[in-house]
């Protein structure tokens, strides 16, 4: 494991002894002796993701590899949500030893602490491993133990800043579930073990993911389409919009098609070919408008439509030319490797070393320092 992946909060998640989850406060685990509340809002967070700020006391925890950070001194620290919608699944490290978090809308409600840490200083990060549209909670913040204060949290020394968006290729979705796709228990749809994470790593990227199983550009699965979603905080139309300005990608990667393809094979429908090739023209130039200078890499494959089929190739490729032609800092890049069900850990490994390969031949990505 690297020390940037590491560092990043994409580490696979591993047994820990030490890590307990209780229903009690801390002070009850420990004793009476006093303990350091610091409430989410504490400037020592540092929050990296597209997060629902609207609520003063604590933003909602949405999209997946969104993550938050906490340098501090205390030999335990216990994490605080609520208002916990559907299901949430977090890689919750600390000083690089992870475990899996697990929240539930119904259910027990319990206190997550990592104990036992010892004196010094220590480094949290969660990683949202779980897609926004499986659930989302509201991070209160932690209580630190006896003693225990906040630091100043250190940031990490990004060179590029990459921007991923698509559907569940894209999310994570399955990548550690056996020989069938499951969707009863998210703990299995790990975004840090995706495509887009491992590419991130490779370049010392802030990685953000905006992507919604199921969603098409034409047609899909869901009700929401890409063009309607993409600036919003939560996934569905309805959604308030993001504030697009507090963070600028370098570089976007767009990978959608493949619900258009297999939600019309599945129902016996023609593929919307005018109205994809439309769509996708339009969402790239939605991102051009929102993001003037940043490089757009439109993907195409991981599963078998993006990568077998006819009838989405035509009009993928129709799209791409219109773009290129039209924008000198657009450009395409197809998967060779594919999986016919969702791409697994080591499916997502190999298409990424394929895509970290094609970008290190791109001057705009030899131009970062």
């Amino acid at each position: 494991m690297t020390h940037l992946t590491r560092r990043l909060g994409f580490a696979r998640a591993t047994v820990g002894l030490w890590f307990i989850s209780i229903a009690l406060p801390l002070n009850a685990a420990i004793g009476e002796a006093p303990v350091a509340l610091l409430e989410a809002g504490d400037p020592h967070f540092v929050y990296e993701g597209r997060f629902d700020t609207s609520n003063p006391t604590g933003p909602a925890v949405i999209w997946q590899a969104s993550r938050i950070r906490l340098d501090f001194e205390s030999d335990s620290i216990a994490l605080k949500f609520d208002d916990v919608k559907g299901q949430v699944f977090f890689n919750a490290e600390v000083d690089g030893h992870s475990q899996i978090l697990a929240l539930h809308e119904t259910g027990e409600s319990r206190n997550p602490v990592f104990s036992g840490l010892g004196a010094g200083s220590h480094h949290l990060v969660l990683f949202k491993r779980s897609e926004a549209a499986a659930g989302t909670a509201r991070f209160r913040g932690v209580t630190l133990g006896p003693g225990g204060h906040a630091l100043e949290t250190a940031r990490p020394n990004y060179r590029i800043r990459l921007q991923f968006f698509g559907d569940s290729i894209t999310a994570g979705a399955c990548n550690e579930d056996g020989a069938t796709d499951q969707w009863d228990d998210r703990s299995t749809h790990n975004n840090a073990l995706s495509y887009g994470a491992f590419t991130a790593a490779a370049f010392d990227a802030d990685y953000r993911n905006i992507a919604v199983s199921g969603m098409g550009i034409a047609i899909g699965w869901t009700d929401v389409k890409a063009n309607e979603m993409w600036d919003r905080l939560y996934p569905r139309k309805n959604s308030p919009k993001a504030d697009l300005t507090s963070w600028t990608p370098d570089v976007v990667f767009v990978n959608l098609g493949e619900n258009d393809d297999s939600f019309t094979t599945a129902k016996s429908l023609p593929f919307p070919s005018i109205d994809y090739t439309t769509g996708m023209i339009e969402l790239v130039r939605s991102f051009r408008r929102a993001y003037p200078a940043a490089e757009i890499v439109i993907l195409r494959g991981g599963m078998f439509g993006g990568a077998q089929s006819e009838r989405l190739r035509i009009p993928w490729e129709e799209a791409v030319k219109t773009l290129e032609n039209s924008d000198q800092r657009v450009s395409h890049f197809i998967f060779n490797h594919w999986a016919k069900l969702h791409p697994r850990v080591a499916d997502h490994r190999a298409m990424a070393d394929e895509l970290i390969e094609w970008l290190k031949q791109q001057p705009f990505m030899r131009q970062q320092k």
